[in-house]
C-alpha cells in the first residue's frame, strides 16, 4: 500500500512534469530539476524503548510543548524526545539531558512521573531524578490515529520498525518528457526550484498547544476526535478507563476545576468531570472553522483563532466568552479582539499573555474583559507561554525565553536558550 506522502509526491511530480512537458518544444524535451530527498531512519521497537533514559543533552532544534516541574523544565523536541533543563536559576538555565522518545509531541507530569506519546503508544517515565529517568509502563496503540511523520509509512517495513530520524540530501536530475519521474525507494520527494520552489519536510507538527491535561487522578488526552480517560491514581501504572467521542478536528484541552475546555476547529466544547471516568458534555460555543487553543478562569473562557493552518480560515482574533454565573452550559461571546496570528495563551490573575506569532508576545491587563489594555509587546515569534507567580516561560521560533513580570510595567528578560537551526 502506498503511503500518503508517496501519493502526494507523485501528484506533485505529475504537475511538475506537465510544466516540463509544456516547455519541451523549447527545451529539447528535458529539464534539470533539484529535489530534496528525506529518507526515514528506522530502529526496532525494542531498541527504541531500551533507549528511553537520560541521554547526553542535545541542542534544541524544533521546540514544541513545555512542562514545568519543580526546578526542571521538560521541553518537547518535536518527533524526537524531551529536553531536561535545570532551571534552579532562571537567569542561567542549564540544558542537562535528553530523553529519546521518537514521535513525541505531548507531555504531562504528575508527581514524579512524566507521561509522553511515542507515536501511537504512551509511555510513563519515572523522573524522580530527571538525570536518571526510567520507563515504568508503556500502553500500546493508545493513539491509533497518530501516524509517522506526516503520515509516512513506507511499504516493506513491519510493525516492529519505528522512524527515529530522517536523512536529508539534495539531488539534481535531468527529467525527460518520456520519463518525467525521478524515484528512490523509501524516499520522500520535495521539489525545490530555486526561490519559487515547493518546500516541505516529512516531520510532524506540534499541533495546537496541549493535548494532554491532568485533573485530579486522571490524565485526559485528545486526538482528532476522541477524549481518552486514563487513571493515574497509581502514577507508575496508568490504566485506560474510557474513550469518549467528542467530535472532529479537536485541537486542545484545558482543565479548570471540574471541567475540561476542549478546543476544536469549529468551536469550544465543555465537559463536566465530576465523575472523572465519565466526562459529560456540558456546553458548547460554535464559531467559524479555525484552530483554537482555549483557557478559562472562574468567569470567562479565552479562545484564540488563527489562519495559516489546516483549519482553513483567514480569521485571526481573540474571543472572550462569558461563563454566566460560573455556568458553562451556554457560553456567551463578550468581545473579540483582532490579532495577527495568535497561538498559545496564559493568564495569571488579571494579566493575559497571548503568543501572537510573528507579532510577538502580547501582555494585556485583562481586569476589564470589555477593554483589554495592551501593556507590552515582546518582539519574539511566539508559539506558547506559561505564566505563573510573576514568571513567564515562552517558546519562540528561535529559543526558550524566561521573563520576570513582578513589575508589569517593567517586564524583564531573565534568560534565553537559543534554538539551533538544523
Amino acid at each position: 500500500m502506498r503511503s500518503i506522502l508517496a501519493i502526494t509526491a507523485r501528484l506533485m511530480l505529475l504537475s511538475l512534469s506537465a510544466f516540463v512537458f509544456a516547455g519541451c518544444a523549447k527545451d529539447n524535451c528535458q529539464q534539470v530539476r533539484t529535489y530534496t530527498i528525506y529518507k526515514p531512519v528506522f530502529r526496532t521497537k525494542d531498541s527504541v524503548r531500551n533507549n528511553i533514559h537520560s541521554n547526553v543533552a542535545r541542542a534544541i532544534e524544533r521546540p514544541g510543548k513545555i512542562y514545568v516541574k519543580g526546578n526542571y523544565i521538560f521541553l518537547n523536541e518535536i518527533d524526537k524526545g524531551i529536553h531536561v533543563i535545570d532551571n534552579t536559576n532562571p537567569a542561567a538555565p542549564v540544558n542537562k539531558a535528553f530523553i529519546d522518545v521518537p514521535g513525541n509531541i505531548d507531555i504531562a507530569v504528575k508527581g514524579n512521573v512524566l507521561y509522553a506519546d511515542l507515536y501511537t503508544d504512551m509511555v510513563a517515565i519515572d523522573i524522580t531524578n530527571p538525570l536518571q529517568v526510567s520507563v515504568k509502563k508503556i500502553i500500546d496503540n493508545l493513539f491509533p490515529y497518530r501516524l509517522y511523520g506526516n503520515g509516512f509509512n513506507p511499504d516493506g517495513n513491519g510493525s516492529d520498525q519505528i522512524i527515529v530520524d530522517w536523512e536529508k540530501r539534495d539531488t539534481s536530475v535531468v527529467e525527460y518528457c518520456t520519463q518525467p519521474f525521478f524515484e528512490m525507494d523509501g524516499g520522500v520527494f520535495i521539489a525545490t526550484s530555486g526561490s519559487n520552489g515547493v518546500k516541505s519536510s516529512p516531520f510532524g507538527t506540534g499541533g495546537s498547544m496541549a493535548r494532554f491535561a491532568i485533573a485530579g487522578d486522571r490524565l485526559y488526552t485528545v486526538s482528532r476526535s476522541d477524549l481518552e480517560v486514563i487513571d493515574i491514581s497509581v502514577l507508575e501504572n496508568p490504566v485506560v478507563r474510557a474513550t469518549v467521542s467528542v467530535g472532529w478536528n479537536i485541537e486542545t484541552i484545558f482543565p479548570f476545576r471540574n471541567q475540561l475546555f476542549i478546543g476544536s476547529a469549529t468551536g469550544m466544547f465543555v465537559y463536566n468531570i465530576s465523575n472523572p471516568d465519565q466526562p459529560q458534555a456540558a456546553g458548547r460555543f460554535s464559531h467559524v472553522q479555525s484552530c483554537d487553543p482555549v483557557i478559562a478562569d472562574d468567569n470567562y473562557a479565552y479562545v484564540t483563532l488563527r489562519s495559516g493552518t489546516t483549519c482553513n480560515t483567514t480569521i485571526n482574533q481573540l474571543e472572550v466568552l462569558r461563563l454566566a454565573s460560573g455556568s458553562v452550559a451556554d457560553p456567551q461571546l463578550v468581545k473579540t479582539y483582532p490579532m495577527a496570528n495568535p497561538h498559545g495563551l496564559s493568564k495569571d490573575n488579571d494579566l493575559l499573555f497571548i503568543c501572537d506569532g510573528i507579532a510577538g508576545l502580547k501582555v494585556y491587563n485583562a481586569a476589564d474583559v470589555q477593554n483589554l489594555v495592551l501593556l507590552k509587546t515582546i518582539n519574539v515569534n511566539a508559539y506558547d507561554v506559561i505564566a505563573s507567580g510573576n514568571h513567564a516561560l515562552l517558546i519562540g521560533q528561535d529559543g526558550l525565553y524566561q521573563y520576570d513580570y513582578t513589575d508589569r510595567n517593567n517586564i524583564r528578560l531573565l534568560s534565553r536558550i537559543e534554538v539551533k537551526v538544523p
